[in-house]
């Protein structure tokens, strides 16, 4: 084809037929090289999209300046004018660009190495950081607690000297390990509110118990934390560091080996594995008797300079390699998997460094002891590389079961002081003030009102003082033990029914010498024929607790059975009760927590099972929810949610009651004042709302009853409104005769052993004062209920 020398007045069509002639015999060459083109292209941008952070596209300015001389120079040297060119943001002269090039370059001679650590500088317009120390506690007796309060005020004062400008040291809190919710400061670091940024650091400091008490509790939580799949290893990672500080008694455990401050030292080893190894300080350890206030001036002297290194460098540093490692706190007899390691397994050779790998040598060495056997070797030598040039483990020594409340034992004597007879190692009985005051014809509580009980012939007991939960507002002083499962010695039920009647008798005959006590009253105290399973603890955590009723049963003493709802297992297994009241103290997971602190992580769930078995139980237990209003807490804005949970297990009764101030110093750090007791007329107006509510979901509830003197309102089903009378009190023969016939898991219905109509003057409106007694005031004077 011949292509004429002028391309003027070449039409449309004769250059279509050249496009079409070039395409059909180079098509290949062209999109080989659209490729080529398009591929260079992109690598060419993603190249510079990946630079462009640090040297905003240095090479494309470069091609694209036209003034630019071309010089010999080489790669390096390019690239730096390039860099002076734009820290001066203009285009210099080249004897500029000679001199900035000058600051740059580096020094011949060797690299000088600084020793004093560098600084942070601080710039202008940028907010300090903030330090929150949180210094962690427990005690029995008290002492510790204003050790510890003694040591709060003088580290803060070291800390105020010693800050700089770049840090500010919020003021230090000093935090009870009985009275923190576990799950807010040992899972995570606790949440700040606002977008201010708070980076916190730990102190404990414990002394170590050879008897059950919060430590055990604080133990166990770490452990579980540490093996919990659902959880982070290092779920205390973003603190700063920590340290822990235990006080011990040289008389009773004279060495390490023998148990001096052993919790200090699980609790160092076990926050070392949930904070990724941040440990701040070395452990320390003192015996007050003796050097304890020397050795806690050295653990304060020397966390003062820590927390100014970290207010200089912004951390702990890297540190020596294996500084902070779990392991130095304590060589475990058991890995995390729970293998023991025998100390049989090398009866030769001696011990190696924790550091010793195996090597040729120990190879031979392992060949020559089994050629000493005599026998013939019959296949490979089977070694195990996991195990072989690790410390050999001491064998595990067997766990010793603890009692839980040992006699003599701190927690023992604080619950006798508070007029507790302890029964065993873990059950309790104590008088109440009802029962001393229907012995004196002032009056009984509300459960005479509601139900016929009378307060003096009934024994106020438990056979579990340990709870699952810290409620803010137990007025059992804080001072029983806490777990989420038994891990006690048991005591057998006929030791514990024995010694709780044994001594409630004791307790009753020391009423004969007060004034005021009715005689006909105190001889029928003398026979028991009521038993409240409420006073303190969760009864239902006694392993054998259907055993102990049953001999209550057989005596013909009635039950009145209180739960937290965290036992839904031993909820489930149950047997017949005269009547099982679950303890509903809020309507929402988070108030739950606010209030009943609960151990379990799984508290929630545990809440809603047990309230589902309330639910499939209505017809076979005459099944009570009580509610402990507290105002601040759970009183405001959540009838709804009461009236949800209602519907949800449909109780035969709902009994609604203001909280009881106890006013302890327990209580207070509980964050539970005098303010927080509602008045009967807000607990009156809460109670009216919550029948409201009930209605509007189509579930007939009433108010039955109420005994204001107890600040209590009781809510029925209709199920007990018979002829228009509430029916609220128990028919306790029939009761114990539908037991006798069909057994402690025989099918019968509450309604079968509903009693008489509730009385006149305990219905709505009534005020429930028993008409037979006299009430009076805090002097004992005559008051007229109105």
């Amino acid at each position: 084809m011949v292509f004429p020398n002028d391309w003027e007045g070449f039409s449309p069509a004769i250059m279509g037929r050249v496009m079409d002639y070039l395409w059909h015999e180079h098509r290949i060459p062209i999109l080989l090289s659209t490729a080529f083109i398009l591929t260079f292209l992109r690598f060419y941008l993603r190249l510079n999209d990946a630079q462009s952070e640090q040297q905003k596209l240095v090479a494309l300015p470069r091609a694209l300046n036209k003034d630019e001389k071309k010089t010999t120079t080489t790669t390096t040297e390019k690239l730096d004018k390039v860099v002076v060119k734009k820290v001066s943001g203009s285009e210099g002269s080249s004897g500029d660009d000679e001199k900035k090039e000058g600051v740059k370059k580096k020094s011949a001679g060797p690299r000088r190495i600084k020793g004093d650590a560098s600084k942070r500088v601080k710039k202008e317009g940028v907010e300090a950081r903030k330090i929150q120390v949180l210094v962690f506690f427990s005690c029995l007796t008290g002492s510790t607690e204003k050790i510890v309060k003694q040591f709060a005020g003088a580290f803060e004062e070291a800390l105020t000297k010693a800050k700089g400008e770049q840090t500010t040291f919020l003021p230090l809190q000093v935090l009870d390990l009985s009275e923190v919710d576990y799950d807010e400061y040992f899972i995570s670091p606790p949440k700040t509110e606002g977008e201010e940024k708070v980076d916190y650091f730990y102190l404990i400091l414990l002394p170590s118990f050879n008897i059950d008490s919060i430590n055990d509790t604080f133990l166990e939580h770490l452990q579980e934390t540490h093996h919990d799949f659902r959880i982070d290893t290092s779920p205390l990672a973003p603190i700063l560091g920590y340290s822990v500080f235990g006080f011990g008694d040289r008389e009773g455990w004279p060495t390490e080996e023998e148990g001096y401050c052993f919790q200090a030292k699980e609790v160092d080893k076990w926050m070392a594995k949930l904070s990724g190894r941040k440990r701040a300080y070395p452990l320390g350890m003192g015996d007050w008797k003796r050097d304890g206030k020397e050795r806690l001036a050295e653990w304060k002297s020397g966390l003062v300079d820590v927390l100014g290194q970290i207010e200089q460098n912004g951390g702990l540093g890297e540190g020596v390699p294996g500084s902070g490692d779990p392991i130095e706190s304590d060589d475990e007899e058991l890995d995390d998997d729970g293998e023991v390691y025998d100390e049989g397994a090398e009866q030769n050779g001696k011990s190696k460094s924790s550091g010793d790998l195996g090597d040729l040598e120990d190879l031979g060495q392992i060949m020559a002891a089994s050629g000493n056997t005599g026998k013939k070797s019959s296949g490979p030598i089977a070694v195990d590389f996991t195990i072989e040039g690790k410390p050999k483990r001491k064998a595990a020594v067997p766990a010793v079961i603890k009692e839980m409340v040992p006699k003599g034992s701190p927690t023992y004597n604080s619950l006798t002081k508070q007029g507790y007879a302890i029964v065993g190692s873990h059950s309790g009985v104590k008088i109440c003030r009802w029962t001393k005051s229907a012995l004196r014809g002032r009056g009984s509580c509300y459960k005479y009102s509601f139900y016929g009980i009378n307060s003096h012939q009934c024994m106020e007991t438990t056979p579990s003082l340990s709870c699952s939960n810290k409620c803010v507002f137990c007025w059992r002083h804080g001072t029983n033990p806490v777990g989420t499962n038994w891990r006690w010695v048991v005591d057998p039920p006929d030791l514990i029914f024995n010694g709780v009647k044994e001594n409630h008798y004791k307790k009753i005959k020391m009423m004969r010498g007060v004034p005021g006590v009715r005689a006909e009253r105190f001889a029928e105290a003398m026979r028991i024929r009521h038993c409240a399973l409420s006073l303190v603890g969760e009864p239902i955590f006694y392993p054998h607790i259907n055993e102990f009723l049953g001999m209550l049963h057989k005596e013909r003493i009635s039950s009145f059975l209180v739960c937290n709802a965290q036992h839904p297992d031993q909820l489930a297994a149950l047997q017949h009760v005269t009547q099982l009241y679950v303890s509903i103290d809020a309507s929402n997971k988070e108030s739950l927590r606010r209030i009943d602190r609960p151990l379990h992580r799984d508290f929630w769930e545990r809440f809603n099972r047990c309230l589902d078995i309330l639910r499939e139980r209505r017809f076979q237990q005459r099944t009570v929810f009580r509610l402990t209003l507290v105002k601040d807490f759970n009183l405001e804005d959540e009838v709804e949610g009461y009236a949800d949970l209602v519907q949800k297990g449909l109780p035969c009764f709902v009994e609604i009651k203001g909280v009881t101030y106890c006013g302890t110093s327990t209580s207070s750090s509980a964050g539970l004042t005098m303010q927080n007791v509602p008045f009967y007329n807000e607990v009156c107006d809460f109670v009216v709302a919550l029948e409201k509510a009930l209605k509007k979901r189509g579930l007939n509830y009433g108010i039955a009853a109420e005994h204001a003197h107890s600040c209590c309102i009781l809510l029925a089903s209709d199920r007990f409104h018979k002829e228009g009378k509430w029916h609220t009190r128990i028919d306790y023969e029939r009761f114990f005769k539908l037991l006798e016939e069909r057994g402690p898991d025989g099918e019968f219905t509450p309604e079968e052993y509903m009693g008489p109509e509730t009385p006149e003057w305990a219905t709505w409106g009534r005020g429930g004062f028993d008409p037979r007694d006299q009430r009076v005031d805090r002097k004992g004077r005559p008051v007229e209920v109105s």
